[in-house]
């Protein structure tokens, strides 16, 4: 039996069926709902429930607290309807622009960026190509049924193919296979785009912070290759962080597009800095709260860790004055978290 989903302040409504999620039904048409990982452990669909029954799956607590569900808020993603029901979310414009879709897609070349992080280049069929935003992800469809999400890391372009940054999490079903017996020309299935985490139009063209650890960089790497293909000259500084200095794995491109583009500037930040090591140190959140105590005209665009998303965005706001709608985030889940996350 499929029931209405009600969305305000917007008045627009479609339809979930039975046993579908409230996320999945709005993906399926084109509902712009925000969303980050669809497995319960990111907090990127937190709405709130105003009318109606639903029922909630599994979800982590960081991603919605006791304290939350009791004032009425749920996981789109993880929520499923059992009356007609109204939901209260903001919507992003763009997010279900593309059509989701599942192809093959062929392994073209695997290059290792760091002892841990390898590129990998997916050949797409040309009659048939994947449009994205840059900042959203596709899904490796595993044969077991699991997904695992990556976020592309080059902008789109005619070309069918695309770029993905892959870190290894020893352990984890598909990236030790990555690692360990992924060769080129090898098929996969994927499916995508999927995600909400990509440029803004902003009319007041407030500067941009681009936020990133580890390969949290890869989207933002899409973004910044789409700002300059389209002459955006919006101010952006872009703070990476990572542990070591090899987890700035793409250090000599970043400073090749600073060339490129006047408006970029760049600051890498390393949180176990290694031996003669001259730049930032600490975390790169606090990087920026040093450079930025004022934060009320920025946009953030953050995307990483939880741990280090989760403390910018509280940090940023309740020090440093960033409105709560200028920060727009993709917090990498693990495998750990929970299979279909991003590991």
């Amino acid at each position: 039996m499929n029931h209405q989903v009600t969305v305000q302040p917007s008045g627009h409504q479609f339809a979930a069926e039975a046993e579908e999620t409230l996320l999945a039904a709005a993906i399926r048409q084109s509902v712009g709902l925000p969303y980050g990982c669809q497995d319960g452990a990111c907090g990127s669909c937190k709405c709130k429930l105003l009318q109606g029954e639903i029922t909630l799956g599994p979800h982590q607590l960081k991603a919605l607290s006791e304290a939350e569900r009791a004032q009425g808020f749920i996981l789109a993603c993880r929520a499923k309807a059992l009356t007609d029901v109204v939901i209260e979310s903001h919507e992003v414009v763009g997010a279900g622009e593309f059509p989701v879709k599942k192809m093959p897609a062929r392994v073209s070349s695997i290059e290792h960026l760091a002892p841990d992080v390898v590129r990998v280049m997916l050949q797409l069929p040309a009659a048939d190509p994947l449009r994205y935003r840059a900042g959203q992800y596709l899904q490796f469809l595993l044969r077991d049924g699991a997904r695992r999400s990556y976020s592309m890391a080059n902008a789109p372009t005619e070309a069918p193919q695309v770029e993905l940054h892959l870190r290894h999490m020893p352990g984890g079903k598909f990236t030790d296979h990555v690692f360990s017996a992924m060769k080129e020309k090898e098929i996969q299935r994927i499916e995508g785009p999927f995600g909400s985490f990509f440029l803004r139009d902003d009319a007041a063209q407030r500067p941009m912070i681009f936020l990133a650890s580890g390969t949290g960089f890869a989207p933002i790497k899409a973004m910044l290759e789409q700002m300059q293909a389209q002459g955006d000259a919006r101010a952006v500084t872009l703070y990476w962080g990572g542990r070591k200095q090899q987890d700035i794995y793409l250090h000599d491109w970043v400073m090749q597009q600073c060339a490129r583009m006047p408006t970029l500037r760049f600051v890498p930040v390393l949180s176990e800095a290694d031996a003669g090591w001259a730049g930032r140190t600490g975390f790169v959140h606090h990087a920026v709260m040093a450079d930025l105590p004022d934060l009320s005209g920025h946009v953030v665009y953050a995307c990483g860790a939880p741990v280090m998303v989760d403390a910018a965005r509280h940090d940023f706001s309740q020090q440093c004055k960033l409105p709560e709608d200028a920060f727009f985030a993709d917090a990498f889940t693990t495998e750990a978290d929970k299979a279909g996350a991003k590991a």
